[in-house]
């Protein structure tokens, strides 16, 4: 189990759902429903939405998305339920958000290649294959890849002698991405919170650091608190899309066509969008007045090795405990995950 609570998706989500307004479709244009995990304005979500237009431009006649909204539609971290019962059709979300049923979301965290790089591979057809058979999902694509996290603080960090960040007496905002990492190598104080609610807890002192990726933190107005940003990054995004299976049986051919097609596509444009977003990103942060604060060398390796290793320890134990371990090293080698930075 992750530890965000497993609320259960009762009758009011439904109704909520099924009330929000939707334009008509075409007679016989197919239909799908869908939410994404983080509020509109997100750089990321502005992704996904690309991806919709991309979808009912392509697809106009034939399949259609239509969008329900963000978290203010379903909850971020129930979203993954809403989706695996038929709530909605579709959810662009983190993997890390349905941790405790795909635990080999970890192979894109601590993976060394992109989307486009793991689609080429056939590492994402076994990826898929994964999220059918054990969560009841067809697992469109993995979008937004390759933006690395770091960790901001609103004081400039301290280092041990060994050189890594020293956390003694901070308060972190912590994530199940990384959580093992921070309160493990860092030795950290964490408490999980939501992203949506970060902003609050920097405000109130409830939080004195986040992890969070190279692009998106002026998007949350972090950067009103958020004085200095630890080099080097760590991780990679894990974003994908993810359909209800049986609503994906359902599509005619041709509408899966396109929904592929277009995903294939978008995996590849997002992660180059996003490239070179991350660039024009970092420089605003430093007009903003955020500081880069870089480790040693020795001590930049071992801070990101550990994060790998931390990632794939977490990993391995929990396909152990559901019967799935002998895949581990294949899936390791297969998405390059872990390893030496």
């Amino acid at each position: 189990m992750t530890i965000f609570s497993r609320i259960a998706l009762g009758a009011a989500a439904a109704v909520a759902i099924a009330g929000l307004s939707a334009a008509p479709a075409a007679a016989d244009e197919e239909v799908l429903t869908a939410v994404h995990a983080f509020p509109k304005n997100l750089v990321y979500s502005q992704s996904f939405l690309e991806f919709v237009d991309k979808v009912n431009k392509e697809g106009e006649g034939v399949v259609k998305i239509e969008v329900r909204g963000g978290p203010e539609a379903i909850a971020m971290f129930e979203q993954p339920q809403a989706v695996q019962r038929g709530v909605v059709d579709m959810v662009y979300t983190p993997g890390s958000f349905y941790t405790s049923t795909i635990p080999e979301k970890d192979l894109l965290v601590a993976s060394s290649i992109n989307g486009p790089e793991a689609r080429a591979s056939g590492a994402l057809e076994i990826y898929d294959q994964i999220h059918q058979k054990n969560m009841g999902v067809k697992y469109l694509g993995w979008m937004d890849s390759g933006i690395p996290f770091h960790i901001y603080t609103i004081d400039e960090p301290k280092v041990t002698a060994e050189g890594k960040p020293d956390f003694s007496g901070l308060k972190m905002r912590g994530n199940p991405i990384y959580n093992e990492w921070l309160k493990g190598y860092l030795e950290a104080t964490v408490a999980t919170i939501p992203s949506n609610e970060v902003y609050t807890a920097l405000e109130r002192g409830t939080v004195d650091a986040t992890p969070w990726t190279s692009i998106g933190i002026m998007d949350w107005n972090w950067d009103k608190f958020l004085k200095y940003r630890i080099d080097p990054a760590f991780f990679s995004t894990d974003l994908g899309v993810i359909v209800n299976l049986e609503k994906w049986n359902s599509l005619s051919p041709q509408a899966q066509k396109i929904l592929q097609d277009v995903a294939i596509a978008h995996e590849k444009s997002s992660f180059e969008a996003l490239q070179e977003q991350q660039n024009s990103e970092y420089a605003e942060q430093e007009k903003r007045g955020i500081k880069s604060f870089k480790l040693s060398e020795e001590a930049a390796a071992a801070y990101v090795n550990a994060a790998k290793a931390a990632a794939m320890e977490r990993m391995k134990t929990d396909m152990e405990a559901k019967g799935r371990a002998g895949d581990f090293d294949m899936l390791v080698e297969k998405f390059k995950a872990g390893g030496q930075s």
